[in-house]
């Protein structure tokens, strides 16, 4: 919670408090699990594929090619799902591609989930960059404005129609981007014909990593019976040594049903159960959910399961959903971050969801490894900049202890043309959807509305009032924050937020190659920020680009050892800061990433601690040894883990 803690009769009413205002967002968004009551098959695999390359992108909408199979249509070629498109193929034109491509796969439906029509059957598309249209045998079903987040459809009266028939799957992805999306835009048309093609344009972007299209997590069809649990919210708190979560469950499909919840300890034992559509369950002795590092148990998890029982007179359904939950607090004080009232300082990294021929697709061996590496560093958490990460790699993050700060896509927001209203009511809605989907992750203490904008420009107040208001009232149990760079004078968004996240890159963007310069301006920085806001500052980027194998003493830039003379520059003051206000530190980049094509960028952005296939730069032993340091200061480890030589 933001507000300070409070004991006894008087905090739980605010607990209640609390909880009423965190359901108030009614959207359910349930990550599909199998249970007794439900099943999941998984999309993903080989895809037919098309780019439509027409001059105006758009023959694939008047030729409906969802009509018929896409292959009858004209040629396609073989596309993995999930997986970016741009670096599968040798076609440069397909790996700059800007505009409609379309993906197609017929799947066979099991014969009992068409023959029972109690049975939904919902399509599932875990992420889709940027604009998606879908369709089932011919007929558009859904679609959906946004990268990086879920949206469905039930298609189970569409594949009843013609039970012998395989289901045709169409999506079409469009990746422009524009002044109104997240992240923003703008297509560039280039007329003069003595210098460039007929029909020439760019897209133009203000982020700095590759603008990565296709359907980039797995698609699903799962089921559901016809009365189900549409959506679950758990608040968690503690007194003394009794935890208390707080559920409510929402129901579809039925205008009566019995409900019941379960806690289970991570044995299977039951622990607590509670009836009705919601209430407050009591776990006497309770094992709280720790960061990595911060415990000697961490990461620990309670399973609820949500037995659900309906009729409609004609038929009973029973529907069972188990959801991971771990019991914890989060505060915020002027000076502190505190979960479960003990101070807690992020020792992280920044991310992205990039990797070689993938681009932005899911792939579970690179994220398995990350996590090793994470671990190995000492770090105990992460920002999923500049992005919502897939939901998976917060399941993970649940599991082993490391602590999340939840980012959406506003990053990049630099025209004021971006701060109107319909740009705003975008935002909005997106963060509806992040925190719909990912409120009930123990992992995630705070959300990040937006990345480095143009704060300084006179809209930005209002829209970041509005963003961040909204935000507080979709979840008041996390802090909200966004980020910001160095310059605390003109940021119009500070006073709103919670924590304040500061990127600087002094001696690399702000006097190259001059390292004596940041103890004093980082020291600066600091002070101005917090002398103007008071409250809790996290450095939320710093670092310098290294291209691995390349030496240099006295240190240049570029060199393996300029990015670690940065660092250790930058440690020493945040040694001093953290002993007052400072609470956290998070390193950019925990790999080399790609970016778009520019005279700054030598494939890619190299200011990674580890190279773009995972193997450790110099700077990486210096940042596991503060880690660990760090770790055993503020935490209460395992003896097996204060030594990292024992990975």
């Amino acid at each position: 919670m933001v507000i300070p803690a409070r004991l006894g009769a008087f905090r739980v009413l605010c607990l209640f408090t609390v909880f009423e205002a965190v359901c108030l967002l009614d959207t359910g968004m349930l990550f599909p699990r199998e249970s007794s009551s439900r099943e999941v098959k998984e999309l993903n695999g080989r895809w037919d594929f098309r780019a439509d390359k027409s001059p105006n992108r758009n023959q694939g909408f008047e030729k409906a090619w969802y009509k018929s199979r896409l292959a009858e249509t004209g040629p396609v070629i073989d596309m993995p799902v999930p997986a970016s498109y741009n670096d599968i193929t040798q076609d440069p034109t397909l790996r700059d591609f800007i505009g409609w491509v379309w993906y197609e796969r017929e799947v066979v439906v099991p014969a009992r989930w068409i023959a029972d029509e109690g049975t939904r059957v919902v399509l599932r598309v875990g992420s889709a960059h940027y604009y998606s249209v879908v369709w089932v045998n011919g007929v558009k079903v859904t679609e959906h404005n946004g990268g990086h987040l879920p949206f469905e459809a039930e298609i189970g009266s569409l594949i009843r129609k013609d039970p012998t028939q395989p289901c045709r799957i169409t999506i079409a992805v469009n990746n422009t981007l524009t002044l109104d999306t997240l992240p923003p835009g703008n297509i560039q048309h280039m007329d003069d014909r003595t210098k460039y093609p007929d029909g020439f344009f760019v897209q133009n972007i203000y982020f700095d990593f590759f603008n990565y299209a296709g359907i980039h997590r797995s698609v699903l069809l799962y089921t559901t019976p016809k009365a189900y649990v549409d959506d679950i919210t758990v608040v968690t708190d503690f007194l003394d040594n009794t935890g208390l979560v707080y559920y409510k469950v929402s129901v579809q499909g039925a205008a009566t049903a019995t409900l019941k919840a379960t806690l289970m300890d991570k044995n299977g034992h039951c622990v607590v159960s509670s009836s009705g559509p919601s209430g407050v369950l009591k776990v006497v002795d309770v094992n709280l959910w720790w960061p990595y590092l911060m415990h000697e148990n961490p990461a620990y998890l309670y399973s609820m399961e949500v037995r659900l029982m309906a009729t409609d007179g004609r038929s009973t359904y029973e529907d069972v959903y188990t959801l991971p939950v771990g019991i914890r607090t989060v505060n915020v004080t002027s000076t502190q971050f505190l979960i479960n009232n003990k101070p807690f300082y992020f020792h992280g990294v920044n991310k992205h969801e990039d990797s070689d021929i993938r681009g932005k697709g899911f792939d579970w061996p690179l994220i398995v490894k990350d996590f090793n590496l994470l671990k190995w560093l000492g770090a105990n958490s992460f920002r999923t900049s500049h992005y919502p990460y897939a939901e998976e790699i917060l399941q993970m993050c649940d599991r082993h202890g490391i602590v999340v700060i939840d980012e959406c896509p506003g990053v990049g927001i630099k025209d004021i043309r971006s701060f109107g209203n319909s740009s705003l009511t975008h935002h909005l809605a997106v963060m509806d959807e992040l925190v719909s989907r990912d409120k009930n992750h123990a992992s995630v203490v705070m959300w990040s509305v937006a990345n480095e904008p143009a704060a300084e420009m006179p809209p930005a107040d209002f829209y970041f009032k509005t963003l961040i208001k909204h935000t507080k009232a979709l979840d008041p149990t996390r802090p909200v924050t966004f980020i910001t760079d160095s310059n605390y004078a003109r940021d119009r968004g500070a006073p709103y937020v919670d924590v304040i996240c500061v990127n600087s890159y002094f001696s690399w963007y702000h006097d190259p190659g001059h390292l004596e310069v940041i103890p004093i301006q980082l020291k600066s920085q600091f002070e101005n920020w917090y002398g103007k806001y008071q409250k809790p500052i996290i450095q939320s980027e710093y670092g310098a680009d290294a291209v691995a194998g390349i030496h240099s003493d006295p240190p240049v830039m570029f060199s393996e050892e300029y990015q670690k003379a940065v660092l250790q520059s930058y440690h020493n003051v945040l040694d001093q800061k953290r002993k007052q206000y400072v609470i956290g530190e998070l390193i950019w980049n925990f790999a080399d990433f790609m970016t778009v094509q520019g005279i700054t960028r030598v494939v890619g952005n190299k200011k990674g601690i580890f190279t773009r296939e995972r193997q450790p730069k110099a700077a990486a032993f210096i940042l596991k040894e503060r880690y660990w340091r760090l770790a055993n200061e503020t935490g209460r480890l395992p003896v097996w883990t204060k030594y990292p030589c024992s990975f």
